[in-house]
């Protein structure tokens, strides 16, 4: 892995000690640089899962992906700057709150020092930095979260009006190879939500911006403002504006409805 190149990206170029302090910087650069999107989805591109595409989609190409892609390439770059890193699966909350099938969501296990700490760079509007697995709240983001356990092993919650469960996990280590059948599965399935609609999000130093379908969505110090976008031109532009995404001349296939 060119790490200079990846580091570059995330707008890094601090310490590469396998520390505490850098994992947090390297999380929050993630962050705050590499969005959450499902665009290939959309170009007809299959999602395959191999770090080396990873890398020259979101490092090369300056592009985002989802969580297989987002996790599996940041797992990549702890592992090769010398963090114990473990992929974990999780099972994402729907709004009936029922929970997906196992390898539904990779999670990332990094142990320091012999402590746990949960990093996840890909799962949209989450945890800025990471969470540790010591049974207390957390600040992150101007948000609050726990990590309770539960009969399956562990649930991630965060206080909105009321605590709200985002996604369940075990520490069971997993391969990335295990989350190929979920990773075709968000690519084609009726019961996924990711061939419906293209999604764009990204965490600001403010708060968050996001491009659903043509509605511009942006949070600035828990203000949110939001306008709909009138043509595909005003939509590749405001890719580029807000996500660094470029993707001229190119046809999008027509949105799936089931």
């Amino acid at each position: 892995m060119d790490i200079a190149a990846y580091l570059d990206r995330i707008g890094y170029d601090g310490p590469r000690a396998p520390t505490l302090e850098t994992l947090r910087a390297l999380h929050r650069g993630h962050m705050l640089t590499v969005p959450f999107e499902n665009l290939d989805i959309h170009l007809g591109r299959t999602i395959v899962l191999d770090e080396a595409a990873f890398f020259d989609k979101i490092v090369r190409q300056r592009r985002g992906g989802f969580c297989y892609e987002l996790n599996g390439l940041f797992s990549a770059l702890l592992r090769e700057l010398g963090y114990d890193v473990t992929l974990l699966s999780g099972r994402v909350s729907s709004e009936k709150g029922h929970f997906g099938p196992e390898f539904d969501h990779l999670i990332l296990l990094v142990r320091l020092d012999g402590e746990p700490w949960i990093a996840d760079v890909g799962f949209g509007d989450s945890f800025i930095e990471p969470l540790a697995l010591n049974g207390k709240e957390q600040s992150s983001g101007g948000m609050l979260y726990f990590i309770d356990r539960w009969p399956e092993g562990l649930i991630l919650l965060r206080l909105e009006d009321l605590w709200s469960a985002k996604y369940i996990f075990s520490l069971q280590p997993r391969h990335l190879e295990d989350f190929a059948g979920m990773c075709l599965h968000h690519q084609t399935s009726p019961n996924s939500t990711f061939p419906r609609a293209r999604i764009c999000s990204r965490a600001t130093p403010q708060g968050r911006v996001t491009l659903s379908e043509m509605r511009l969505v942006q949070t600035v110090n828990r203000e949110r403002s939001e306008r709909m976008l009138e043509s595909e031109e005003q939509y590749r532009q405001a890719l580029l504006e807000y996500f660094g995404i470029e993707l001229p001349n190119l046809a999008w296939k027509p949105l799936r409805q089931w």
